[in-house]
């Protein structure tokens, strides 16, 4: 079961994905905004280790994991504007958003339903909280959500490539991958391969 901050930090992610997206397509924000977020976001995580910074303080008590509070405050939110950052770089508009829209439904789908209705362990992960019904789910929030902005074929294959992606622990250096860098990275590079080679 999920507790109550997890639940908050997994409406969060959804809510974030689709303000993100929202503004990207009204062209509020770019690729300028969001690298000026993460040097932001930085500066942020580096003092609050050290003192309490109001507002951003009570924030992270509200939505970060306690041992990533102590460790790497704000780290999830940082991760998700890099994983933005990159597609919106790599990749034309369209395939942008569509892989944003994977990174807010389905990662947040896949942990809610998994940790609510799941039963099967995913085989091809070691870590028992990855379980096959979430992975399932998330395929299909994110392709629903993915096809607002590209074609179904390229949205579900996209959705599904990243979730897959998103049970494995990729590791560089002894530190795993943050998967707000890999699922939209996953989604957007299989949408952009599908759409230029079939």
């Amino acid at each position: 079961m999920l507790s109550k901050t997890e639940i908050k930090r997994q409406l969060f992610h959804l809510a974030l994905g689709l303000a993100l997206a929202g503004l990207y397509y009204l062209d509020i924000i770019g690729p300028l905004t969001m690298f000026l977020g993460i040097i932001c976001g930085g500066l942020l995580s580096f003092i609050s280790k050290r003192v309490d910074i109001p507002i951003f303080s009570t924030f992270l008590d509200h939505f970060e994991r306690k041992e990533v509070r102590k460790k790497f405050p704000g780290k999830g939110m940082i991760f998700y504007f890099i994983g933005t950052l990159f597609v919106m770089q790599l990749f034309e508009k369209d395939i942008a958003l569509a892989a944003i829209m994977v990174l807010a439904f389905g990662d947040s789908v896949s942990h809610m339903f998994g940790a609510k209705f799941g039963k099967i362990k995913n085989i091809i992960s070691g870590d028992s909280k990855k379980l096959l019904e979430g992975t399932f789910a998330g395929t299909v929030a994110g392709a629903l959500s993915a096809a607002l902005f590209v074609p179904f074929p390229e949205a579900f294959l996209g959705a599904l490539a990243a979730m897959i992606f998103e049970v494995f622990k990729i590791d560089f250096n002894d530190k795993t991958l943050d998967d707000n860098i890999v699922v939209p990275l996953i989604a957007g590079t299989v949408m952009f391969l599908i759409r230029t080679y079939l």
